[in-house]
């Protein structure tokens, strides 16, 4: 998996989603000043989607209101990012004790196709038993993936199978469903520590 290209996608479209849109002033034909540029308007990232979950429940993103949510997405065929990202979540779970049962942990596939929920359950028993797997029919996937603002695409494998090349950072949400920043693998430990801690004791 390309991982440098990845984590440049990643923060090249939260830099590009998170900012203002920037207003200029202009001239109509004739030179008439055009009226001024509206206020600047943030650009949401993430939205509702319909999914179910490792146990074929169906789940909602406002379902997942009331606590702080840490996305990620990926898939179960992923040969490092994946569980190596969740198994770093599974540490940061435990070191926070008590406190972690109050952070939703979340893998969204970008594989429906391979992902049903039992591939997810099988899976997810080498994590932390709270993070919850999602997957779905395509089209909800694809919506997924398209207001959250993340990247995957589909990559044919020499074997004739494929591979799925996807964002690698992990999204962090207030209480509110409100974006407020990213997860990097690659970050020092407590850096990572500190931003969840930070998310959790907003609002609390």
């Amino acid at each position: 998996m390309r991982l440098r290209t990845l984590r440049l996608w990643l923060w090249g479209a939260v830099a590009a989603t998170a900012g203002v849109l920037v207003g200029a002033a202009w001239t109509l034909p004739g030179g008439t000043p055009a009226p001024a540029a509206q206020t600047p308007v943030a650009v949401p990232i993430g939205g509702e989607f319909a999914l179910v979950d490792e146990d074929g429940k169906p789940r909602t993103w406002s379902g997942f209101r009331g606590k702080p949510v840490a996305v990620f997405f990926g898939f179960t065929h992923c040969p490092d990012i994946c569980p190596t990202t969740l198994g770093e979540l599974s540490v940061l779970l435990a070191d926070l004790g008590p406190r972690s049962d109050d952070l939703q942990v979340v893998l969204v596939s970008g594989d429906p196709e391979r992902d049903t929920p039992e591939v997810l359950n099988a899976y997810l028993q080498s994590f932390d038993p709270r993070i919850v797997g999602l997957t779905g029919p395509e089209a909800e996937i694809e919506r997924a993936f398209s207001t959250f603002k993340a990247y995957r695409k589909k990559v044919p494998t020499e074997d004739g199978d494929y591979t799925i090349d996807h964002s690698a950072g992990v999204y962090l949400y207030d209480r509110n469903g409100g974006f407020v920043g990213t997860l990097d693998m690659h970050e020092d430990t407590k850096v990572r520590r500190e931003k969840v801690e930070r998310l959790l004791a907003a609002d609390a």
